[in-house]
């Protein structure tokens, strides 16, 4: 548990696990894909679950503009998955914003750094503007695509074939109908390759070890990773790190 009073804003942002915070004398839980923005110069307190312990994304920032960035209430809101949401395109701004940040405190880099900040920040107060400005045309957007679009959004999650036909409204057989007849692959076996993808993309461009690699991706056993990994790909996971390792790609013990 923290309590801080701090003169910086805070944004919080819950992807995974449960927490809770209070201020103004109230407490309210927090659940995933909820974020909240905490004001400055007001006394606080937030925390995790231990049940199920919260991934979360923050930043303190200050300047004669932060106050344009508070919300109104002080209740979580939410952001859910869709087929329209960039979920993943947020996670990535933060990790822009953050790898900035660990080059040092370079005036370039800084500077950069805020002005993505900028955008971090709007995602989530102007959410519709957000999605629209990456909203393709339907003639474009195809039936696979939308869902491809929304697995992707759940790519570190755990999706069943029920759970992605209900969202689309369709019955479990006709939905994985449609999508096969896109395609010509399975929706489970589609979103299993896309997990599989995200993680080579963790092995070549991360220090994560392969548990946690496994653990990020939703899969219940490490062992049950791997034997996946290797009927996609041909390889074990930690043969393909040493062989990207060994084409200069990275340097990693795991």
């Amino acid at each position: 548990m923290y309590r801080k009073n701090r003169d910086a804003v805070m944004p919080c942002y819950c992807t995974e696990g449960e927490g809770w915070y209070s201020i103004h004398g109230k407490t309210y839980p927090i659940k995933p894909n909820q974020y909240i923005i905490i004001p400055p110069h007001v006394p606080y307190s937030f925390g995790t679950s231990e049940e199920d312990p919260w991934t979360i994304y923050w930043v303190h920032f200050m300047g004669k503009l932060s106050g344009e960035f508070l919300p109104a209430s002080p209740l979580p809101a939410t952001i859910l998955p869709g087929e329209y949401s960039r979920l993943q395109d947020r996670i990535q701004l933060f990790e822009e914003i953050y790898g900035c940040f660990s080059m040092g405190y370079i005036k370039e880099y800084m500077v950069y750094s805020s002005m993505c900040l900028y955008m971090f920040l709007t995602s989530f107060l102007y959410l519709e503007q957000y999605r629209y400005i990456n909203l393709p045309s339907h003639k474009e957007y195809s039936f696979a695509s939308r869902v491809i679009h929304y697995m992707n959004e759940h790519v570190e999650h755990n999706l069943t074939l029920e759970q992605l036909a209900a969202y689309f409204k369709y019955s479990p057989s006709h939905f994985s109908m449609l999508f096969q007849k896109e395609t010509g692959v399975s929706p489970i076996s589609y979103f299993i390759r896309l997990k599989i993808q995200k993680a080579c993309q963790y092995i070549v461009l991360t220090k994560l070890k392969l548990n946690e690699i496994s653990t990020k991706l939703g899969f219940e056993e490490p062992a049950y990773f791997s034997r996946t990994f290797t009927k996609v790909m041909g390889i074990s996971p930690s043969e393909y790190r040493r062989r990207e390792s060994e084409h200069g790609v990275v340097s990693l013990n795991d």
